[in-house]
């Protein structure tokens, strides 16, 4: 079944490569599965995001196709280490490698350096990707509504559940969010990003984080550099936010996400 919603651009050609790199993965599913099921269990990232304050979950990324290159030489364990320090909720790991410039080696060094639970951030279309981050030491998977028919997404988070990692759905408009809201999230992100473009409108996103149920997290994704930025977005009841080019490319990453964290959390009424 294809997608509901229309897939053109950057996200066509992404979600094609991705495609591509899970086929060659089909010999590897019965092994990659034991693996996943025999993983020891990850912190827990929805406990992460239920603080005070606003969480910040911060990227470790090296590049994107809107911006190019972010911070090309970083290393993982290195930035894992200031998030922590800098006060991080959560670490968020992207792990595509043509488009970005990760791999789930990142994903094994952030791990190893930090305590902090780990989001497995990339293109999820198959369920052994899902065994491939329950065995790399993530505590969350990304699904994105955008990318993803009903009933693929459905599996999906059923089978995350079941191994174990949280689900952030994220979601790209108004007309997405009904989609997210019925596969019971752990948590659900709203990206100022249009998938299609790759512009960043953070205005947009306000009506969504309002309309997301209060007993699931709500995460603001895209477009924050400042306090005020997450100051804003906690005024529209956001409990977390994402950030990830403004740290991973910051002189002092510690610093960067220090300025950052511990900015009180507002919550919603609906």
């Amino acid at each position: 079944m294809p997608p509901v919603f229309l897939v053109t651009g950057t996200l066509a050609a992404i979600l094609a490569a991705t495609r591509e790199r899970v086929a060659r993965l089909g010999a590897q599913r019965a092994a990659l599965q034991l693996a996943a099921e025999r993983a020891a269990s990850p912190p827990s990232f929805a406990a992460a995001l239920r603080g005070p304050t606003v969480a910040l979950i911060a990227e470790i990324k090296r590049r994107s196709p809107s911006a190019g290159a972010i911070a090309q030489d970083l290393l993982p364990a290195d930035h894992a280490r200031a998030y922590q320090a800098g006060g991080a909720a959560a670490i968020s790991v992207l792990t595509d490698e043509a488009f970005f410039g990760g791999s789930l080696a990142d994903l094994d060094a952030v791990r190893a350096a930090v305590t902090l639970p780990l989001l497995r951030k990339d293109f999820i279309l198959d369920e052994v990707q899902l065994f491939e981050a329950r065995m790399h030491g993530a505590s969350a998977v990304l699904l994105i509504v955008r990318a993803l028919d009903p009933g693929r997404l459905r599996d999906l988070a059923l089978l995350a559940r079941d191994l174990k990692l949280a689900r952030l759905v994220e979601v790209h408009g108004p007309d997405e969010l009904e989609r997210a809201l019925a596969v019971e999230p752990d948590a659900v992100g709203v990206n100022a990003r249009d998938l299609d473009t790759f512009r960043v409108e953070v205005e947009r996103i306000e009506p969504i984080l309002r309309a997301v149920p209060s007993g699931i997290a709500a995460i603001a994704e895209s477009g924050m550099s400042r306090r005020s930025d997450v100051e804003r977005v906690a005024a529209w009841g956001a409990d977390a936010v994402l950030v990830g080019s403004a740290i991973a490319a910051a002189p002092n990453p510690e610093a960067a996400v220090r300025s950052l964290a511990g900015v009180p959390r507002m919550g919603r009424t609906a």
